[in-house]
């Protein structure tokens, strides 16, 4: 009897998470998925059982749409730059924070993490300022007696800039993550390690890259999810320009919907959730703590 009052007060506290976790989550996702099987598009909401069941077509033509197998390499360059470059920042400037800067380490953490919470159109028109035609970088590049390119114009050098503002906004996580991680790490093992005559650089391979293993997977799976799903940067940015040479899987759901095509984005976002599933899952089995 002790027991199952419990369980009713147990089930009492989730059912507000529980509530709103069913209403904004699993109706959605399971109507998506409904959605993604028939050729439902915008002028159809007014009738909505008038639509025709296709079965797998939306996901087919999806892989035949060279435009959405462009944005899925897109898509795995944006993870394949922006995670790594993300999670070296992030790491270097955990570990000066967590042994080499000593005088206003709370001043130098507030700042570098800034950016994770600053407002990201604010920061968008900022970028698309600096690196316009006669913008910022090209003045000082001007200054030095280089001629600056049309950054976000360029197909070939657009994308460097949207990775670019991806890493700026998340290296404040990794790098919290990644110090949270380095003072979890016990002390006593780098004195014995310096007493066995171990450098700096033998301590940082062989006990500080081992031990901050899980914090590593959790980090790189954050930012792997992050960039799998990146919608904002090329949305501001550059709308996926110049020629969907910066359109992510993301932006490409977007623009489908706004065209109406509710049947091939919902199909869209499902393809992303594989990819994300997928990826995770490589992660877990490359990254996992061996003992």
């Amino acid at each position: 009897m002790r027991a199952a009052r419990w369980t009713a007060v147990g089930w009492l506290f989730l059912a507000p998470f529980a509530l709103v976790f069913v209403l904004f989550t699993a109706v959605p996702t399971v109507a998506a998925l409904g959605f993604s099987l028939t050729d439902l598009r915008g002028s159809d909401l007014r009738h909505p059982f008038a639509v025709n069941f296709t079965g797998l077509e939306n996901y087919v033509r999806l892989f035949q749409d060279d435009s959405f197998v462009r944005d899925i390499l897109n898509t795995a360059l944006f993870v394949a730059v922006g995670v790594p470059l993300t999670m070296a920042a992030g790491f270097a400037l955990a570990l000066a924070l967590n042994s080499g800067i000593r005088r206003l380490r709370g001043t130098f953490r507030a700042v570098f993490f800034a950016p994770v919470v600053t407002n990201v159109v604010a920061v968008a028109l900022i970028w698309r300022y600096a690196f316009n035609q006669n913008g910022t970088v090209n003045s000082v590049l001007s200054a030095v007696g280089l001629a600056g390119p049309n950054w976000l114009d360029d197909t070939h050098l657009a994308m460097p800039v949207v990775i670019a503002l991806g890493v700026w906004r998340n290296f404040g996580t990794a790098m919290v993550l990644f110090l949270a991680g380095l003072q979890a790490i016990p002390r006593d093992v780098y004195e014995a390690a310096a007493l066995d005559g171990a450098g700096r650089w033998r301590q940082l391979r062989h006990i500080t890259l081992p031990m901050l293993m899980p914090t590593t997977l959790m980090v790189s799976v954050l930012l792997t999810v992050f960039y799998l799903q990146v919608f904002d940067e090329p949305y501001l940015l550059t709308d996926g320009g110049p020629l969907g040479s910066t359109e992510s899987v993301a932006l490409y759901t977007y623009h489908q919907f706004g065209s109406g095509e509710l049947g091939v984005s919902s199909a869209a976002s499902f393809v992303m959730l594989v990819l994300v599933a997928l990826v995770s899952v490589v992660q877990f089995r490359l990254l996992r703590p061996r003992s």
